[in-house]
C-alpha cells in the first residue's frame, strides 16, 4: 500500500513537471510570436548592407528641380525676361557673307585631299615611308597651325572660334589615325584591322567587386549589315575617307559595324531632344549666367571675401547645370543622330563617369572616342617603343592638355596656360595614387 502511494504520488509529480514545461514552453512561443525587436543595423549604416538609394535619388532630383525653378522665378522678377530665341539666329544673319568660320572648315578640305593623295602615293610605291611620314607630319602640322594663326590674327566671335578648333582637332586626330592604320597594314603590323585589341588591360580597377560583376557589354539590338571584307588598298577611296571624318569615332579602320537600315523613331526622339535641350542650354544662359556676370563688373581680385564667394557659387551652379545639358545633348543626342544617319553601329560614346570613385575613372569614361584614341596611338605605340608605362600615361595627359590649351586659350585670346597647368598638376595626382587607367581630359 505504502509503494502504490508513492508510486502514485511519483507519478503526479510527473504529470505537474510536464504541464509545468508545456506551459513554459508556451509562454516562450508566446513571448517570441509577440515580441517586434531582433539584432539588426540602421539602413543608412555602411555595415546594413542595404544598397538601393532609387527613392533618395528621386528625392534629391525633386529638390534639384524645385531649387531651380526658384533662381528661375528669383531672376524673372529680378531681370525680367531675358531668353531671346531669335538673339543667335539674328548673329548668324547679321551678314550672311562673312562667315569666317564656315569659310575656315571648307578650307580643312584642302588638308583632308592632301592626307589622302599621301596615302594613294604611298600604294603606288611613289614615296618611300620615310618621306611620305615627314610629309604627313608637316601636313598635320599645318592642319592644326593655320586656324589658330588664322583667328589669332583676325579676332572673331569666341563661339565660331571655338567650333573652328574643335572641327580642326577632331580632324588632326581623324587623319592621324588615317595615316597610322593603314601605315600598320603596310607593314604589316598584327591586329591593325581591329582597334578593340589594344596592346594592355588598361580598365579601371573597381575598388568593389559588385561594380564589377554588375560591368556589362551593351549591344544594339537591331539587324547587322554582314561586316564587309574590304582589305587594302582597296580602302584608299575618298567614298571611304568621307565615311570615316564623318562617323563618330576618332579611330580608323578599314570595316566598321554597320546597321541595315536606320530607325525613323529613334532619330526623331534624338532630334527633338538636340532641339530642346539646345534652346534650353541658350535660354539658361540668357536668363542665367549672363545677368550674373554683369552683376559683378568690378574684377573679382577687387570684391570681399564673402562676395567673391557667393558670386563664384552662382556662376559654378549655373555653369555646371549648362554642362550637364551639353553633354547630355552632344554626346547622347548628337552623336546617336551622326551614327543613326550613317548606319553606324558602335555606339558606346561614354560609360558610367557618373559612377566615378576617382577622377582617373571619369577621364576614363566621359569621352570614350577620345580615350580609345589616346590608347591606340599614343600609349600603346609609346609601350611598343619600350617606354615605362609611367612615361606613356604623362604623354597622353601632355596630349589632352594641349588640345584643352589650344581650345579654350585661342578663341577667347587669353594664354595663361592655367588649363594646361591643371592638367599637368593631374598627371601627379594621377600617379600618387598608383592608378591604372589612361586617359586624359581632352577631347
Amino acid at each position: 500500500m505504502s509503494a502504490a502511494r508513492k508510486k502514485k504520488s511519483h507519478s503526479g509529480e510527473n504529470t505537474f513537471s510536464k504541464e509545468s514545461h508545456d506551459k513554459s514552453v508556451l509562454n516562450h512561443d508566446v513571448s517570441e510570436s509577440s515580441s517586434c525587436h531582433k539584432s539588426q543595423e540602421s539602413l543608412l549604416t555602411p555595415t546594413s548592407g542595404f544598397r538601393n538609394y532609387r527613392g533618395i535619388l528621386n528625392w534629391c532630383m525633386v529638390i534639384l528641380v524645385l531649387t531651380h525653378v526658384d533662381v528661375f522665378l528669383e531672376s524673372v522678377l529680378k531681370y525680367g525676361i531675358l531668353v531671346d530665341p531669335i538673339y543667335f539666329t539674328s548673329l548668324l544673319l547679321y551678314d550672311p557673307c562673312n562667315w569666317p568660320a564656315a569659310c575656315l572648315i571648307l578650307a580643312s578640305n584642302i588638308f583632308i585631299l592632301f592626307a589622302f593623295l599621301i596615302e594613294k602615293s604611298l600604294e603606288k610605291g611613289h614615296a618611300s615611308e620615310t618621306v611620305s611620314y615627314i610629309v604627313q607630319l608637316i601636313n598635320l602640322g599645318s592642319l592644326i597651325t593655320f586656324p589658330a594663326v588664322i583667328i589669332s590674327t583676325y579676332p572673331s566671335n569666341p563661339a565660331g572660334s571655338l567650333l573652328v578648333l574643335l572641327v580642326y582637332s577632331v580632324l588632326f586626330m581623324k587623319l592621324y589615325s588615317y595615316h597610322d592604320v593603314n601605315r600598320w597594314i603596310r607593314t604589316g603590323k598584327p591586329g591593325a584591322n581591329s582597334p578593340g585589341q589594344l596592346k594592355v588591360d588598361v580598365e579601371v580597377r573597381f575598388t568593389r567587386r559588385s561594380r564589377t560583376e554588375q560591368r556589362v557589354q551593351f549591344q544594339l539590338q537591331e539587324p547587322m549589315e554582314p561586316l564587309s571584307r574590304t582589305k587594302y588598298p582597296l580602302n584608299l577611296t575618298l567614298k571611304d575617307l568621307y565615311y570615316f571624318l564623318k562617323a563618330p569615332t576618332l579611330c580608323y579602320q578599314l570595316n566598321f559595324p554597320r546597321m541595315k537600315w536606320i530607325r525613323g523613331q529613334f532619330l526623331v526622339k534624338r532630334l527633338l531632344e538636340m532641339f530642346f535641350l539646345f534652346h534650353l542650354m541658350l535660354g539658361l544662359i540668357q536668363q542665367w549666367i549672363v545677368p550674373n556676370i554683369n552683376r559683378f563688373k568690378q574684377p573679382v581680385g577687387d570684391m570681399e571675401p564673402i562676395q567673391m564667394v557667393e558670386h563664384l557659387l552662382k556662376l559654378a551652379v549655373a555653369n555646371h547645370f549648362v554642362w550637364l545639358i551639353f553633354y547630355y545633348m552632344f554626346f547622347h543626342s548628337f552623336l546617336n543622330i551622326v551614327a543613326e544617319l550613317l548606319r553606324f553601329a558602335d555606339r558606346q560614346f561614354y560609360r558610367d563617369w557618373w559612377n566615378a570613385e576617382s577622377l582617373a575613372y571619369f577621364w576614363c569614361n566621359w569621352n570614350i572616342p577620345y580615350y580609345k584614341w589616346c590608347l591606340r596611338h599614343v600609349y600603346n605605340p609609346m609601350l611598343d617603343h619600350r617606354l615605362h608605362p609611367l612615361q606613356a600615361k604623362a604623354a597622353v595627359f601632355i596630349v589632352s592638355a594641349f588640345f584643352v590649351e589650344y581650345l579654350v586659350s585661342i578663341p577667347l585670346g587669353m594664354f595663361r596656360f592655367w588649363f594646361l597647368g591643371a592638367m599637368l598638376w593631374q598627371v601627379k595626382t594621377d600617379f600618387g595614387k598608383g592608378c591604372v587607367c589612361v586617359c586624359g581630359g581632352g577631347g
